[in-house]
Formats: structure tokens, sequence, C-alpha cells
């Protein structure tokens, strides 16, 4: 007869690496909303949940391939659709009453000036109160676009590099060299004075 141990398996999405149950609890034991960012490589997605014992209440959830309804014809993994999905978020929590959240960036890496700041900045810029440290958003220059504008510049000698580089843009009739500007006019339809 074959003796055998017995042995517990950790959760499925532990194991998975989707959950990380200790932080989590610390997030909920608040009882605040949370503010839950998530990238890829192509998209932004911020949402507002709510704890329940049943399962989370998504409460708003914007993704940056929505700022195209808006006029966007930028990128949308990139920092200034991630300011403008995270501004978006903030603005439509306000409309549901959400005033306070804590910021929920999952299992992604805490990196100064990323995409998940930035929305992080937009969030706090439309209203939303998130405790959090400004020396970790990105600037103001790197939220307007104005390094894709600098380097759209830069290889504006070598055409074959540049139509290469910023095809998608010119496909969608943005000049990257215009993107701060464009970036200025989409924030005024989001509802925030640059």
């Amino acid at each position: 007869m074959i003796n055998s141990k017995t042995f517990s398996l950790p959760f499925r999405r532990k194991r998975e690496g989707r959950t990380y149950y200790k932080k989590r609890l610390k997030i909920l034991v608040s009882g605040r909303y949370r503010f839950v960012v998530r990238k890829s490589l192509r998209n932004i997605h911020a949402s507002i949940v709510k704890y329940s014992p049943e399962g989370d209440k998504v409460l708003v959830t914007v993704s940056s391939s929505s700022l195209a309804k808006m006029g966007w014809k930028g990128g949308t993994g990139n920092l200034p659709s991630a300011y403008l999905t995270g501004f978006l978020a903030g603005k439509k929590s306000a409309e549901k009453g959400v005033k306070k959240a804590v910021l929920d960036i999952g299992f992604n890496n805490s990196v100064k000036g990323s995409r998940l700041y930035a929305a992080l900045a937009g969030a706090l810029d439309s209203g939303l109160e998130i405790p959090a440290n400004t020396e970790i958003l990105p600037s103001k220059e790197r939220i307007s676009g104005t390094h894709i504008a600098k380097y759209a510049l830069s290889l504006k000698s070598d055409r074959a590099k540049y139509e290469t580089q910023f095809s998608d843009y010119l496909k969608k009739g943005l000049m990257p060299e215009d993107f701060v500007k464009h970036f200025t006019e989409i924030s005024k339809i989001a509802g925030r004075n640059p």
C-alpha cells in the first residue's frame, strides 16, 4: 500500500500570479473604493471598484481605446492617453459620488513616471482624492506628449524612418510634431483646463 502525504495547493489565482492576497487584504480592510489601473501594450484600463463579499463591484471603467470617440488620433498605449484615461475615470467616478479612493496597480511594478502613474495623475487632476507622493508622477511635459513631438522633429530629416515610426499617426491625419496641440484640444473636450 502506498503511503501518501496530503498537501494543500495555494489558491489558483495566487499560483497563476494574478492576485497578491496579503496586499489585497490590506487594501480591502481600508473600506475605500479602489482606483484600479491595468496596462497592456496597446491599452490602459482604469476602474473604480468597491469590495463586496459576493464579488467586487465595478462602478466605473474606462479604456484608452474609448478615447477615439472624443477625437483622439494618438496611440492608446502611451503616457498622454494614460493620463486622459485616468482623467475620464475620475470624472465619471465623481458623477457616481466617489470622491476618495486607493490606488491598486496589482502585480505591475511601481516605476516612477510610468503609464500607471500618468493615469493616477489624470485621476488626481479630475478631483479624485487618492493618497500618493507627487514625486512619482510623470512631468507635465511628458504628460502632454512633448517628448513625442521632439522625437518626431528629430526624425524629420530621415523621411523613411519618420514615416515608419509614426505611420499610425499619419494614417489618422495627425502630424506627430503637432501632438501637444492635439493633446490640449482633447483635454478641453474631456473637461480639463490645461
